[in-house]
């Protein structure tokens, strides 16, 4: 990588950063009630998000050559915000009382594109991943180096700026696709885990099979 390029990266990177803060510090609350099917709500809630997503980043990736570049910020918070909202609502109708905690956001927001920087988020209990709080330092950090992965990645969908059309199929389809990980990610962490099957399943799973 050239040093331009490396330059790009790391202004692109504190950009982004700041911004994921700025979106930390506003997390949207929800409309949505505990469902009595919330996978399928979750998943009606996911399939609307994503083509909303899909279209604003299709929209916003129009513009060509440097005008194009000037729309890459924009499109991520305007789908982030698509994306937090979404991540609320799936919180909402799995029994969650309260909005998501910002790591909880940042952890389903980002566990896709940038696994490495939020995997210290989650840990493992039993069956589930839960994801702590930390301090505004962690966050900070954390959030940094989501900013430099993204940034790096927005490298890329510049390009796609030059040819408009066909970027902006592109980047919707991008969009549609990151935003259907975002909604599985936070559905396995606000999905409760399986019960443990009651007495009468247990000693139906440890009887012996009685041949015909």
């Amino acid at each position: 990588m050239s040093t331009n390029a490396v330059t790009r990266t790391v202004e692109g990177g504190e950009r982004i950063a700041d911004a994921v803060l700025d979106l930390l510090g506003h997390v949207p609350e929800s409309k949505e009630t505990a469902s009595d099917d919330p996978r399928q709500r979750a998943r009606q809630i996911a399939l609307r998000a994503a083509r909303n997503a899909a279209l604003t980043s299709a929209g916003l990736a129009l513009p060509p050559g440097p005008l194009g570049w000037l729309t890459i910020v924009p499109e991520l918070l305007a789908v982030w915000k698509l994306q937090s909202q979404m991540v609320a609502d799936i919180a909402a109708i799995y029994g969650s009382q309260a909005a998501p905690t910002r790591e909880q956001m940042l952890y389903c927001l980002f566990r896709h594109t940038a696994a490495q920087a939020v995997r210290d988020l989650a840990v493992r209990i039993g069956q589930r991943y839960v994801v702590q709080q930390v301090s505004l330092g962690v966050l900070q950090r954390i959030a940094r180096q989501v900013g430099i992965r993204i940034s790096q990645h927005a490298l890329g969908k510049g390009v796609a700026r030059v040819l408009p059309v066909i970027g902006a199929v592109g980047v919707g389809a991008y969009a549609f696709y990151d935003t259907h990980q975002v909604a599985m990610t936070a559905i396995r962490l606000f999905e409760p885990p399986p019960k443990p099957p009651g007495p009468g399943r247990m000693r139906a799973l440890s009887a012996p099979i009685s041949g015909p």
